[in-house]
């Protein structure tokens, strides 16, 4: 797993919906903050049955400080750019 991920602990209150860019196959896992768009988040994970999407998941979670059952994907299931919402 990638240690050195950006405190995206600002963005974890109830509610909140992070839109974000995934590329799937990367070479290592990162998340980098874009200053004019999404976030861009890089997995290892193939696009295949859900694995890049739990990948994402997993990495969304530890970056902002929650547990990965509480990021909640709300829309692009077979898309690259997907958006999560903060359950309570």
């Amino acid at each position: 797993m990638a240690k050195d991920l950006p405190d995206l602990s600002h963005l974890a209150h109830p509610g909140a919906r992070i839109a974000l860019r995934v590329t799937p196959r990367a070479a290592r896992e990162r998340i980098v903050i874009a200053a004019d768009g999404p976030l861009r988040v890089y997995v290892t994970a193939p696009p295949e049955d859900g694995k890049a999407n739990a990948a994402v998941q997993k990495l969304l979670a530890k970056a902002m400080g929650v547990a990965k059952s509480r990021l909640v994907l709300v829309q692009g299931h077979g898309a690259r750019d997907k958006l999560f919402e903060v359950a309570a």
